[in-house]
């Protein structure tokens, strides 16, 4: 049992199983390419951003690919800086797409969907809205007696609300013209973990590191590992037979 066994267990839990046996087209899994290579592209370059631990465009659960992090130590207090990165970092997808493709797809749905959670939460339960200012404007909620249903209660004006409006717009426009910079000035980066991914489906952080510092991609080291442990379990093998 490596550490890369461990790694894939935890992938799998929080993931879901590879889904190596689905059949996707050329077209499909370019897209898929260039959209996972949006997102490490765009968080390799903003210091707020997580480290890329992994890209795959190996299916898993629902997605038809991922690009997992690894923070270098855990934080409990989310600076208004890391949140803005975490916005631009998951519009790098999209943004890829349109600027490589020419054209957008639904795979960004679950990207927009948590961009934009987090920007209107910067501006209605954070305070990081400069127009808006200090001020807490999340909905209270009474659910009765457990059921799925609740009554809301909201004391926000018309006026309020076309302002959180407007700044949730604003903070996702900054972080998608922030993204579309950073990949279009460094497009050449952008193909070449593209094409990676086409030929090797698996980019992990070291692999990744060394593309973007411009070394040599190196892809023996689950080779070598096999490798190493192979013949300590046929030494075992022949010292059984011995004794017997």
């Amino acid at each position: 049992i490596t550490m890369k066994t461990l790694e894939e267990a935890i992938t799998r839990v929080s993931a879901g199983p590879e889904k190596k046996s689905r059949k996707v087209s050329e077209a499909d899994k370019k897209i898929v390419c260039y959209h996972e290579a949006g997102h490490a592209i765009v968080s390799w370059y903003i210091p707020e951003c997580d480290r890329v631990h992994e890209v795959s465009i190996i299916p898993r659960g629902q997605a038809a690919g991922y690009t997992m992090y690894l923070p270098d130590e855990e934080t409990h207090m989310v600076s208004s800086k890391r949140l803005t990165a975490q916005i631009a970092s998951l519009l790098g997808g999209h943004c890829a797409e349109s600027l490589v493709l020419g054209d957008v797809c639904t795979g960004s749905t679950s990207d927009l969907k948590r961009a934009t959670q987090i920007a209107r939460a910067m501006v209605t339960e954070y305070g990081m809205s400069a127009k808006l200012g200090p001020v807490f404007l999340g909905e209270e909620h009474e659910v009765f007696l457990g059921r799925d249903f609740s009554q809301t209660r909201s004391n926000v004006s018309d006026a309020v609300t076309k302002t959180v409006d407007d700044e949730v717009h604003d903070l996702l426009s900054g972080g998608y013209n922030r993204a579309r910079n950073i990949l279009s000035e460094n497009i050449d980066k952008l193909h070449a973990l593209a094409e990676l991914l086409a030929e090797h489906e698996k980019v992990d952080g070291k692999q990744f590191e060394e593309l973007m510092e411009g070394r040599e991609v190196s892809f023996g080291e689950e080779n070598a590992e096999t490798a190493q442990t192979e013949p300590a379990v046929e030494a075992e093998v022949a010292e059984e037979k011995t004794e017997e």
